[in-house]
């Protein structure tokens, strides 16, 4: 029943295969299956690392096994098999059954549950198709836990526990299966299978809807720090994060011509205001899929990015992963097998109102699962952008954003859609990363509007979708952030004022659009975008109402002028922690827990957040408000940014914020220069 392997420990009987295998420092990967282990099915976790060993002790059976047979009496209660790596240790039954230890004191991290006293036990492969299983992995539950992170999500909860979520990528929910507990463990469901997850009062489940083989890690910290640690070591570390990319980013839904873009820039340049970025959204192209320029709109992209950079502004290009039956490029594709193909039907996956129709026409996804269709996109991109100077990539609709959503309909190169949908938006920011440095041009990054588990060693941002343009959205993006970060992604963003709609004459909406302005200029990436009233319908002429900072009135203006010079001042210390980000796996945009986790209060706050290690930002979330309740964290002394008043940890002083303020303390005497 019990046996070493290759390092590991593995548990046999009823036709079930348990693995369990020390993976990092601290660390274990379990596997299950029936029959074989297998190493074939795609995951976020990266090679077992080489160094390290476990300590394993595996008991002594022979007296179970002559009591089961009849030859002998029962004895004394058979100790469980144990492997130890580091601060997390592994109990394993004699009935399979698994319980994770910390190891210093034996206090119990997480135990597998039971589902029924017969049957289903802890794991259940229930059978959906041929070699494919309905898999179920049931976890007890404790009442003071609480969960984070499961990548982004608009419920607006910063803690999981109770909540049921669904592992599917869609627009504004990113679906990544990692969870920190306040019970001192990670775990990361290393499955990109469509399922989900029920985090319950009487137990946890994880369920994938049909693939092959259960499969998790999991990690035992001294604190929410070291989690985030071993969790990165173990699928990824964001690499560095360029200087250019943490100024002001400016986009709206659209800029429809060149000049129409470039007169931004420079307006932006005559008014003596920072700016970065600069962004050509959407139907900039001549069909979706042929990744190229509308030479009657953008007749010279040399030209325009010479200009730009001149201004010190850089360009970055919207780039999706449809292809409509009219680009250039779809025979080939199709030929050759590079689009998403389906079980039933052929490779059309959505309907789209693209340049060249008056309705809509049936588009399909290229396949970035395949190397050879990564290859064939890059070759694409880099042909008709980079060549330019171009190596900033909006990633949009990457989810992707399929309708109807029938993974079950799909089949990619890694796999029945069912199994592997989840890896889409990751394996699409791998496109353009390896490319960057097979092109050995890297000063660049994707931006991406999905992601899944180690989409940050791809060097991708992520921002929070289409969202809605009122308070209640801008709270919930908050939490959002902060989930995604403990998710493993240290550079996220939203639109700031939200997406759908926004009047840029009405007052009511231009306080929102400032306080998430002030919002936006603390996150690690700092982005205006949006759809404005007026709207067009969809298609080659759409467009939408002004989105730049001179759009909405004087004093809005001023306002949002002085939040871009705060940026300006900060962006040294910004840049420093992305480079923690990189090097540390901590997130620059960080709950208060991460920096104070035996503050219990620390653990609740949903409505505020720290950059990094020294600021707390305190968001104005409500319409009208000109104070709101802080939350300081026990164990330092906070000094108002605005005013230098000192208040002690673990008090909620109710503090000023006229429209034109955002609540800003330091940590301990610290120095930043958020005042002029």
């Amino acid at each position: 029943m019990f046996r070493e392997h290759d390092g590991g420990l593995e548990f046999s009987a009823r036709h079930e295969t348990l693995r369990i295998e020390p993976w990092g420092r601290d660390s274990v990967r379990v596997r299950a299956v029936l029959g074989a282990v297998r190493d074939d099915i795609p995951g976020a976790l990266l090679d077992r690392p080489a160094d390290g060993k476990a300590e394993i002790t595996v008991p002594d059976l022979t007296g179970l096994r002559a009591f089961r047979t009849g030859l002998g009496s029962p004895t004394d209660p058979v100790p469980p098999a144990r492997l130890v790596n580091g601060r997390i240790t592994v109990e394993l039954s004699v009935e399979g059954e698994l319980r994770f230890l910390r190891s210093a004191d034996g206090h119990e991290l997480l135990a597998e549950r039971r589902a029924h006293f017969w049957w289903p036990g802890t794991r259940a492969h229930t059978p959906v198709s041929p070699g494919y299983r309905r898999l179920e992995q049931h976890f007890a539950a404790y009442e003071d836990e609480r969960l984070y992170g499961l990548g982004q999500r608009q419920h607006g909860l910063l803690d999981q526990k109770g909540t049921v979520v669904d592992l599917v990528q869609r627009n504004t929910e990113v679906s990544i299966p990692f969870v920190l507990s306040s019970r001192g463990y990670g775990l990361l469901w290393n499955s990109p299978a469509v399922g989900r997850v029920e985090f319950a009062a009487n137990g946890t489940r994880w369920v994938a809807d049909s693939a092959r083989q259960i499969d998790y890690w999991i990690t035992a910290g001294e604190s929410p720090a070291g989690i985030l640690r071993a969790y990165a070591d173990a699928t990824g570390h964001a690499p560095g994060f360029p200087d250019w990319a943490t100024g002001f980013w400016q986009c709206k839904l659209r800029y429809k011509t060149q000049e129409e873009l470039l007169a931004v820039a420079r307006e932006h340049k005559r008014r003596g205001l920072p700016l970065s970025v600069i962004v050509s959204d959407f139907f900039h192209w001549t069909r979706l899929g042929d990744w190229r320029f509308d030479p009657a709109e953008w007749p010279d992209p040399a030209a325009m990015v010479r200009e730009l950079d001149e201004l010190g502004v850089k360009l970055m290009v919207s780039v999706w992963p449809s292809v409509n039956e009219s680009s250039e490029n779809h025979a080939e594709m199709a030929r050759r097998g590079l689009l998403v193909a389906n079980e039933y039907g052929s490779p059309a996956h959505t309907a789209w109102t693209d340049k060249g129709a008056d309705h809509q026409v049936a588009v399909s996804f290229y396949d970035p699962t395949n190397p050879e269709a990564r290859d064939f996109v890059w070759s694409k991109c880099r042909e008709n952008y980079q060549e330019y100077g171009i190596n900033l990539w909006w990633l949009d609709a990457c989810e992707p954003e399929i309708k109807p959503g029938h993974p079950a309909n799909l089949r990619y190169h890694a796999g029945p859609g069912q199994e592997v949908a989840n890896l889409y938006p990751r394996e699409n920011a791998r496109t353009f990363h390896e490319g960057m440095a097979a092109s050995g041009d890297t000063d660049g990054m994707s931006f991406s509007r999905s992601a899944w588990a180690g989409s940050q060693r791809y060097g991708t941002a992520v921002w929070s979708g289409d969202v809605g343009t009122d308070f209640a959205t801008l709270r919930q993006q908050i939490a959002a952030g902060l989930n995604i970060g403990l998710s493993g992604i240290p550079w996220w963003t939203t639109d700031i004022g939200g997406f759908h709609g926004g009047d840029p004459d009405d007052p009511a909406y231009r306080e929102v659009l400032l306080r998430w302005f002030q919002f936006g200029a603390f996150c690690p990436i700092f982005r205006l975008h949006g759809f404005r009233l007026p709207w067009l319908p969809l298609g080659g002429e759409m467009t939408g109402g002004p989105n730049e900072v001179w759009s909405y009135g004087d004093e809005a203006y001023e306002i949002m002028c002085r939040y871009l010079r705060l940026r300006e001042r900060i962006r040294p210390y910004v840049a420093e922690q992305m480079a923690a980000a990189a090097r540390d796996g901590l997130p620059p945009m960080r709950p208060l827990f991460v920096e104070f986790p035996g503050d219990e209060r620390a653990w609740t706050v949903a409505d505020q957040f720290l950059l990094g290690p020294d600021l707390l930002v305190a968001p104005v979330t409500e319409a009208g408000a000109v104070r709101r309740e802080v939350y300081l964290p026990a164990g330092a002394r906070w000094t108002c940014a605005w005013t230098g008043e000192v208040y002690e940890g673990g008090t909620a002083p109710t503090l000023d914020a006229p429209l034109d303020r955002i609540p800003l303390l330091l940590r301990d005497g610290a120095q930043l220069p958020v005042v002029e």
